[in-house]
């Protein structure tokens, strides 16, 4: 007897990602002595998102073409530009009042500028793509091949040091993008590395999700994830106008920018990775979590809404295209 789990699980918007991060959770929450009673393997499971995110970004590098980029440089260059302009942005308006730590109380409690700025500058590639295959032209399709390069925490680090708050040294920087940057290299060096580590990028996502859940408490959910559906809402009503505006400016009709007003799922293991390379952003990254993975289930839920209705008006085509 067969069970579709993967199915299943890729049902739920983001499920890859959500799913595993949740059974973390739980387990972290309710039965918090797991890791250290079963030890080995298994407890180190618990506890390695980051060396599983190393090896996630060199494989997600791989999958890069240099050759693409020259032909979608100015699409994907504008729309990635706008991303990290209003991530910066965003990032001195938030961090002039709440500075790196986060609200602690309230309704808004959980919020923090390091939540805001890494669910705005990682474009969910896969929804954007899909909506574009389906309602712009191919060099729109792969314009994402320049917005990837947004993928991981490379340039939240940059926003948050842009926007004043507690700067990291160049060699934290300079390390956040080397396996990104080893990935590209050897993908272009070699099509059989690229086609052996590219297929690997989906099935490490439950496994680094999973570590990342387990260092989450679930009491702080529900209200991290009233506060993240706003974010989510946020995050498609800010950067979709900015990025609209963008994607006609350089020659678009505005469908590309909204289809980009969304946030990976790779977004939610940001936090982590940023309060590893900076012990400022500690207490944050713990919430910034749930609230970021709370913005890829509202995102993926509304882009592809917004992006059909305004291909509609602008295109006159219909809601699916035969």
């Amino acid at each position: 007897m067969q069970l579709q789990i993967k199915r299943s699980m890729e049902r739920v918007p983001g499920g890859m990602m959500l799913i595993p991060l949740g059974l973390g959770a739980v387990i972290s929450t309710f039965a918090p002595s797991t890791p250290v009673f079963f030890g080995s393997f298994t407890g180190a499971l618990f506890a390695g998102a980051l060396p599983i995110l190393s090896v996630f970004y060199v494989c997600l590098g791989s999958t890069i073409s240099v050759k693409s980029l020259p032909f979608v440089l100015r699409r994907g260059g504008v729309l990635l530009g706008s991303k990290v302009a209003v991530g910066v942005l965003v990032g001195l308006l938030l961090g002039h009042w709440l500075g790196e730590r986060p609200v602690t109380q309230g309704w808004f409690a959980g919020l923090s500028t390091l939540a805001v700025v890494a669910a705005i500058n990682d474009t969910n590639g896969g929804l954007y793509m899909a909506l574009m295959e389906q309602y712009g032209r191919p060099e729109e399709v792969g314009a994402y091949s320049v917005m990837s390069l947004e993928s991981g925490p490379f340039l939240t680090m940059v926003t948050l040091g842009v926007a004043g708050l507690s700067a990291f040294p160049w060699q934290t920087l300079a390390g956040a993008i080397l396996p990104l940057a080893a990935g590209i290299l050897l993908g272009n060096l070699d099509r059989e590395i690229r086609e052996l580590l590219g297929p690997a990028v989906p099935a490490l996502i439950p496994f680094f999700a999973f570590a990342l859940g387990a260092t989450l408490d679930l009491h702080r959910v529900w209200q991290a994830g009233l506060v993240g559906i706003g974010l989510g809402l946020g995050v498609v009503a800010v950067s979709g106008a900015v990025l609209v505006v963008a994607d006609r400016l350089a020659g678009g009709n505005g469908t590309a920018g909204i289809a980009a007003a969304s946030t990976a799922g790779n977004a939610a293991a940001v936090p982590a990775l940023v309060a590893a390379a900076n012990p400022a952003y500690a207490p944050a990254a713990g919430p910034a979590t749930v609230l970021v993975a709370a913005s890829v289930t509202v995102t993926a839920l509304v882009v592809p809404l917004v992006t059909a209705w305004w291909a509609r008006r602008i295109q006159g085509i219909p809601a699916v295209r035969k």
